[in-house]
């Protein structure tokens, strides 16, 4: 396997969650590069479904190390409530996790500041998760934020925080928002640390070892392409590089030690929040919901749907270097007639085959689509090729050529076995 880094091909939540688990089988460790507890990897073993939100998915394996990259940012509390969620249910996490200890902290005025920025906007909302990552990113930017390592020496987190907390109340009253209590998030904060230093490691020097020693790693995502900061539908983005580069710099592994890239994407298309998707259609949305599908692990929210776009999923191969790509939620369409791609866009009396960095323009994109014939059969036991129907074969074969990449995974069903390699 060596090292391989996963991305999501559209707008997140593309399954990339049972793929990573999918793969973990043959690796030694599992690295979360970007993002905080707003992404939500869903993964399924047995009848017993496992929503994680900092831990990587490799955790539900016992043998594997899970490693938070220094690109993550996190909510300490959130992170201890989920290694105490996952002791519940009989999953151990001990010397299997190491966290980064340059990575930032995601502390309660920064959620205050996410809702707060959210309301101001109105209408132009950006549609967050409210979980603060977008503030805490922009202190890492700005040189402002606490880390891991800050976090667990108590003196010096105490001095910082003091800093922090007095600055932040004043931005929050100018709001109208009640301010926070130093000593309450002081006191839950440290009491999160304490829990949280066994695992606090230079995770950087860990994983140029294990490279020496010739382990496999694999390189987790969170979100997809089109919500990256950079490459993204700005501003309707989340905060961090949820594209391959990011998992170079989120983790201090360099890009010419990285061997594949896989691109996670559903056999359809779908968003979370607000921002522009051309290929949207209510039909689907409404089948789709209708089937208890597509509603955000993190957030509940019904998923906007649409038909899949192979116009952006083309510029995600071409911005992540994708080679082999995992086509997930092909069951999805099982029961349709007409099965419809988008393969251009018709703006201003002329066809795009990529993606404008203008959202304004983007928004008046109409999909230029072609049709396929549904197979109307259950795909939900398919664990072969062959065993898939031949119209299922042909539109997913056609989503690879219009993707200009190799398929390499098949997903028919969220459990592990529902899986065909090729």
């Amino acid at each position: 396997m060596a090292n391989t880094i996963l991305v999501g091909a559209q707008w997140g939540d593309e399954g990339k969650g049972k793929i990573i688990d999918v793969l973990t089988e043959q690796a030694d460790i599992v690295v979360r590069t970007q993002g905080g507890n707003n992404a939500g990897h869903t993964v399924y073993i047995g009848k017993t479904k496992y929503v994680l939100h900092l831990i990587p998915s490799g955790i539900l394996r016992k043998t594997k190390v899970c490693v938070i990259g220094n690109g993550v940012v996190i909510d300490p509390v959130g992170l201890v409530g989920e290694i105490e969620g996952l002791a519940k249910i009989g999953v151990k996490v001990q010397e299997n996790l190491l966290i980064s200890e340059t990575a930032h902290l995601v502390l309660p005025y920064h959620r205050e500041l996410d809702e707060q920025r959210e309301i101001l906007k109105g209408k132009n909302k950006i549609g967050t998760t409210k979980r603060g990552i977008g503030p805490a990113y922009g202190d890492k930017a700005a040189r402002v934020g606490l880390r891991m390592i800050d976090l667990i020496n108590p003196v010096r987190f105490e001095e910082k925080l003091k800093i922090k907390i007095k600055e932040n109340n004043e931005v929050l009253k100018a709001f109208g928002a009640k301010p926070l209590s130093f000593k309450k998030v002081h006191d839950a904060y440290r009491a999160a640390g304490d829990k949280l230093k066994p695992f606090v490691a230079n995770t950087v020097v860990y994983l140029h070892k294990a490279m020496q020693k010739q382990k496999d790693i694999l390189f987790e995502g969170a979100q997809g392409t089109f919500l990256d900061i950079d490459h993204g539908t700005y501003p309707y983005v989340t905060s961090s590089n949820t594209t391959a580069g990011g998992a170079c710099t989120g983790s201090g592994v360099a890009p010419h030690r990285m061997d594949r890239v896989m691109g996670v994407m559903k056999a359809y298309t779908t968003r979370v929040g607000e921002g522009p998707l051309p290929s949207e259609n209510s039909e689907i949305a409404d089948m789709l919901h209708g089937m208890g599908r597509e509603f955000g692990s993190t957030t509940g929210r019904a998923r906007r749907c649409g038909w899949f776009d192979s116009v952006a999923t083309r510029h995600a191969t071409m911005v992540n270097g994708i080679d082999d790509l995992a086509v997930t939620n092909v069951d999805g369409l099982d029961t349709l007639e007409v099965i419809r791609v988008c393969v251009g866009y018709r703006v201003g009396g002329k066809t795009l085959d990529y993606i404008p960095n203008d959202v304004e323009v983007l928004a008046r994109c109409e999909p230029v689509y072609v049709d396929f014939p549904g197979w109307k059969v259950s795909t939900t036991k398919a664990r072969r090729w062959k065993d898939l129907p031949p119209r299922a074969r042909t539109y997913l074969q056609a989503l690879a050529e219009l993707t200009q990449a190799k398929l390499a995974i098949v997903s028919v069903g969220p459990a592990r076995e529902q899986t065909i390699m090729l």
